[in-house]
């Protein structure tokens, strides 16, 4: 008798996922869940549509018959209303009920819905799906001035966007400098000035306090926390995200603000395991809990999980290095690895538009952000994987090119 595969979600992991699976095993029945009205497309490019740089055309990356080429049912606008575990079936709103053998859940996140007034006022926009893609390119192309909140890496994106629609924008930041979790004055400053010369004004130490709206009900303007207003028709808000697993509740399913899995992305109820930006999976290079809403890194744990789902047993463990890019400027950006966190740091800067920063922890490279220059990613993803401690050696990490064989034996071995 086949076995049945559920997955809910038709993002990077679940699609990774079903796709292992049907390559390991020809006679599985797949099903794909979603409550998007179209299949997989590329979230990387959206931004680049929204800019009004790319038509729709390169952004799909399924069409239907490529489920009903690999004999994958994929259920659009569905959306699901719980989960019974100990019988194995999935219940949906108003499209029935679905039974498994195998469960994976990769239903992504929501973007946080901001608590203040006129926060669903007409005009102000979170930037998560191909239609709120459309919704933004359509807006931003017709709006004089526009406001962004959200001092990360996806607050740039409707940064960028402004500045490439031609949107007067200012670019409200809470603390000193543009993700200052990661980046150092001396990197932010990089960033800050290529802002201003797309058009984008960022203003610090200056958060949201609320939304003024017209008679009409759309958005005039954005009241910060010293109590400046800024006049607006366009707001972005990119705060982070409400991560989907409210239909879990009732079940065993482990959940802390994700869905908590192993490096083997199972979760602690037998048969269900999980992929992408909801899960909170042990990282065994850090050897922690962590979480990551990388393209990348969503594949390769929908792979893992498709590879796991189909064993006997759990065979594939999640070791991964994840990278984040930015292209919006002249100069290339890349995060790697987890540069968020760790107990020291080092840097250096060695033009006005290249800059790198080290973290470290434990005394082992962790994480990174590479600015101008990224030619040594390589190398400092395959010194995070080895696991080796180097934070001892921070100077020869920051030479231009890094030399392997100047390190220190037992940081290469």
């Amino acid at each position: 008798m086949s076995t049945s595969h559920v997955i809910l979600g038709d993002g990077i992991a679940g699609s990774s996922a079903a796709e292992t699976i049907r390559e390991t095993d020809p006679d599985a029945n797949i099903t794909v869940i979603t409550e998007e009205g179209e299949a997989l497309y590329n979230r990387i490019l959206i931004k680049e549509f929204a800019k009004g740089k790319l038509p729709e055309a390169p952004i799909s990356i399924h069409e239907p018959d490529w489920y009903d080429d690999r004999n994958i049912d994929l259920e659009l606008n569905t959306h699901v209303t719980g989960v019974d575990t100990a019988e194995k079936l999935i219940h949906t709103y108003d499209s029935g009920t679905y039974s498994y053998d195998k469960l994976l859940i990769g239903t992504g996140g929501t973007p946080i819905q901001l608590p203040v007034e006129n926060a669903d006022a007409e005009g102000i926009h979170n930037f998560w799906t191909f239609q709120d893609a459309r919704i933004i390119r359509e807006h931003a192309a017709e709006a004089e001035k526009g406001i962004v909140i959200g001092a990360g890496l996806l607050g740039i994106d409707l940064a960028a966007i402004c500045g490439a629609q031609g949107v007067d924008a200012k670019y409200l930041m809470r603390g000193n400098r543009w993700w200052r979790y990661a980046l150092s004055s001396d990197g932010a400053e990089i960033i800050h000035d290529a802002l201003e010369n797309i058009g984008v004004e960022p203003v610090f130490e200056s958060g949201l306090d609320y939304f003024e709206v017209d008679d009409s009900g759309h958005v005039s303007g954005v009241v910060d926390t010293n109590g400046v207003t800024h006049e607006t028709d366009f707001v972005g808000v990119a705060v982070g995200l409400d991560y989907n697993t409210e239909f879990l509740e009732g079940t065993p399913v482990d959940v802390d603000d994700g869905v908590i899995v192993d490096q083997h992305m199972q979760t602690n109820v037998e048969d269900v395991y999980a992929a992408g930006d909801i899960t909170r999976y042990l990282d065994v290079i850090l050897q922690d809990r962590t979480q990551n809403g990388t393209w990348g890194s969503a594949k390769e744990q929908g792979a893992v999980a498709g590879t796991n789902m189909v064993a006997d047993d759990t065979i594939e463990e999640f070791r991964y290095v994840p990278s984040y890019s930015i292209t919006h400027f002249d100069f290339p950006f890349l995060s790697f690895g987890h540069p968020t966190i760790g107990d020291s740091h080092a840097e250096r800067k060695y033009s006005e538009d290249e800059w790198r920063r080290l973290t470290f922890k434990n005394g082992k490279l962790i994480g990174g952000v590479l600015i101008g220059d990224l030619s040594q990613q390589s190398t400092f993803k395959k010194i995070i994987r080895q696991e080796r401690p180097v934070a001892d050696q921070k100077e020869k990490l920051l030479e231009k090119d890094v030399d392997m064989d100047a390190l220190a034996p037992s940081a290469i071995e």
